[in-house]
């Protein structure tokens, strides 16, 4: 809180505005989906799709990989307030290239503009001034806007023969090679380099000091030393790295993800155990699917070909879970199993 770079704007929408937004939202979406305007490594606010499937798609893409004898890079790209620096007369210039025009595209110019904002501080409250930038954030049709607005940065990736999968202002870049390349680094820079001059020219910001960078070898590969920069700033390979709520590590083992699962549910288990004798069983069950099931239940197709060992904490915490739901004595068995390839059980 102490930090100022870390408040963002939030719209106040009326409810009616919300329910108009859906309306426009739901016609946008199926036009783009009928005519095959959406990008297709985008899995950010379209149906089917959420962080599970842009994280599957590229782990997959690295165990396939590895299988190859392949050698994988993983960047993370940061964006430095992405939706509040989207230019306006840039985005408008998006839904004409995509059959909108006449009233419709005018609807858009109409909702972006006399925009305005103020700032509220220990009381006081600023002038109102005019907002030219942006799109609304905590609206319907924000986070589409900017998916529409960032369509073109996956020309610029491939290009470079480098994959890449999108959630939002979230961009996962991939590129696997065998480990007798010895320019894998160099294309993969001049491919950071032309996101670098794209984000400049879409008055967006990267930071490549939030950007993170993983280095899988393939099996047979010793380690390898890359030379990678962002912006004069060169990224250093790091052992982990949070993507979209799940820790990867450079094995693909998610050892680090379930150890910090594991910590993270024990200790909300150990806070519903507190009150569990004021609480019935139904009640603590739905506290437990809430809070530690849904945890457990996220993304654990990842999991899926790990061994026994590795998810057994997993497994122990789904007992625990039962044992507190039920009241049962501490070292009883509950007939339960934990499998990650079709979720728990």
């Amino acid at each position: 809180p102490t930090d100022i770079n870390n408040y963002r704007s939030v719209s106040l929408l009326s409810f009616l505005s919300k329910i108009l937004e859906r309306c426009v939202y739901n016609q946008l979406s199926l036009h783009l989906s009928q005519n095959n305007l959406l990008d297709p490594n985008q899995s950010g606010f379209r149906t089917a799709h959420s962080t599970e499937t842009a994280l599957l798609a590229v782990t997959e893409q690295l165990h396939a990989a590895r299988l190859a004898k392949l050698s994988s890079v993983l960047i993370l790209l940061d964006l430095s307030a992405a939706f509040d620096t989207v230019n306006h007369k840039i985005l408008l210039s998006i839904p004409k290239r995509l059959g909108i025009r006449g009233s419709a595209w005018q609807w858009f110019a109409s909702y972006l503009d006399e925009r305005s904002y103020q700032v509220t501080w220990k009381g006081s409250t600023s002038t109102s001034r005019r907002l030219s930038t942006g799109v609304p954030q905590g609206s319907v049709l924000g986070p589409l806007l900017f998916s529409l607005y960032t369509r073109s940065l996956g020309e610029v990736i491939s290009s470079h023969g480098l994959s890449y999968h999108c959630y939002a202002d979230d961009t996962q870049l991939l590129f696997s090679f065998p480990p007798s390349d010895l320019h894998a680094a160099s294309k993969i820079s001049a491919c950071l380099t032309d996101i670098s001059s794209w984000m400049a020219a879409h008055h967006l910001q990267l930071n490549p000091t939030k950007t993170e960078l993983i280095f899988i070898p393939a099996d047979s590969s010793p380690h390898q030393d890359l030379g990678i920069y962002l912006d004069n700033s060169q990224l250093s390979p790091s052992a982990t790295a949070r993507n979209l709520g799940v820790t990867t590590d450079n094995q693909l083992s998610f050892s680090t993800h379930i150890s910090n699962l594991s910590r993270s549910c024990r200790f909300l288990l150990y806070n519903i155990r507190r009150i569990r004798p004021y609480q019935s069983t139904q009640a603590t069950q739905l506290l437990v699917q809430s809070l530690v099931i849904s945890r457990l239940d996220y993304c654990n197709y990842l999991l899926a070909g790990l061994p026994l060992c590795t998810i057994r904490p997993l497994q122990l915490i789904q007992n625990a879970a039962a044992r507190l739901i039920f009241n049962l004595p501490k070292f009883s068995t509950p007939p339960l199993c934990y499998a990650p390839s079709t979720g728990s059980q």
